[in-house]
């Protein structure tokens, strides 16, 4: 860990001085790029140097207790090596936790999708209520949201409702809430008051990013030919006709309309990414609709992830079987222990595959 952790340092210290070349300054790409490298590492370093300064004071404690001849002054380092050796194992703990590979939708927008499972119209009001719970959710943390598509029941319910929420780190606090949530409650459409259980999906996707086609040439053969017409004027002398060929994928692009081969060549480009793009995104959506599924099962009650039981006030995670007997301030949006736990259970589960991994 500390090799990986100085290395990371060096490249810290190596992106200081880059930031201070004036070829980087006047390229804003790059400077743009380094700026962000350096600020997602910058808490880690941080966290390095504390670490490893208390490592030295530890030493240094330790010299003064078994080499020092006053006594007050041994007693001081005892007391010192003490406090250190108890904060040590926390600071490494934290650090081992920094070092875990990052989710990269951490940082993302999300699309949230509520749809109304079993129960009828009460599984429709619920859903109106989990709504309400994470929008109050995004509100207490500066998030923005916006519906985009609903589908209202006929008593203020929603069978369907899919919103959009921005902000930095989103998709880190919601991606814990996808699966089904059941509730326990006597409903208001019931007259004689009994506790009906309903069940809500949920389903947490990352926001499809904007595609950025990067094609290498090396994967597209060129060729050029004459363009083909009616005959007289209209028939090319030249080889200005392009077909680009897409070696991975397959995809022919041809073009002869314009009368250069540079203009064709442009346009049939063109075509090719934006060909491309469209395969991307098909990609990512069809990734995404895989997620959905996976996330959101049939929407049975025994698929449940978490119960919202109103006779007895409680909320219980079965995840990480953890329960809130809070449940009016949970329906107002504090989810932040079980988003906590959820966080704190996952990186415990990851640590110990990593220590695992090193055993082996």
């Amino acid at each position: 860990m500390i090799d990986k952790l100085a290395g990371i340092e060096s490249r810290y210290n190596e992106l200081d001085r880059l930031l201070s070349d004036p070829a980087v300054w006047s390229d804003s790409d790059l400077l743009t790029k380094y700026k962000k490298e350096q600020a997602n590492l910058e808490e880690m370093v941080a966290a390095f140097r504390v670490y490893r300064s208390k490592l030295d004071a530890l030493e240094q404690a330790k010299d003064i207790l078994y080499n020092e001849k006053d006594k007050d002054l041994r007693e001081m380092a005892e007391l010192e090596v003490s406090e250190l050796e108890t904060e040590l194992p926390t600071l490494e703990d934290e650090l081992r936790v920094m070092l875990l590979p990052k989710d990269a939708r951490d940082d993302k927008n999300v699309i949230m999708e509520i749809r109304g499972g079993a129960g009828g119209d009460e599984a429709g009001l619920f859903a109106a209520d989990l709504y309400r719970m994470y929008t109050r959710y995004a509100e207490a943390n500066r998030f923005k949201f916006e519906i985009l598509s609903q589908n209202e029941s006929g008593i203020g319910g929603f069978s369907q409702v899919q919103l959009k929420i921005t902000g930095k780190g989103a998709y880190s606090r919601y991606k814990y809430e996808s699966g089904v949530h059941r509730v326990q409650r006597v409903p208001a459409t019931e007259s004689q008051g009994r506790i009906h259980t309903s069940t809500v999906t949920v389903a947490v996707l990352a926001e499809l990013e904007d595609v950025d086609v990067d094609v290498n040439p090396n994967d597209v053969r060129l060729d050029v030919f004459r363009s083909g017409g009616a005959g007289g004027q209209s028939v090319n002398t030249t080889d200005s006709a392009v077909r680009l060929t897409h070696i991975p994928s397959g995809i022919v692009v041809e073009m002869q309309d314009e009368r250069s081969q540079l203009q064709n060549r442009e346009r049939a480009w063109q075509i090719l990414r934006n060909r491309l793009y469209e395969i991307e995104v098909e990609r990512q959506r069809s990734e995404q609709d895989a997620e959905r599924r996976s996330q959101v099962g049939t929407g049975d009650r025994s698929e449940k992830i978490r119960t919202y039981n109103y006779p007895q006030n409680r909320v219980t995670d079965h995840r990480i079987n953890y329960s809130s007997y809070n449940l009016t301030g949970v329906m107002e949006g504090a989810i932040d222990d079980f988003i906590n736990e959820l966080a704190t259970r996952e990186e415990a589960d990851r640590l110990s595959a990593v220590g695992t991994e090193d055993e082996d």
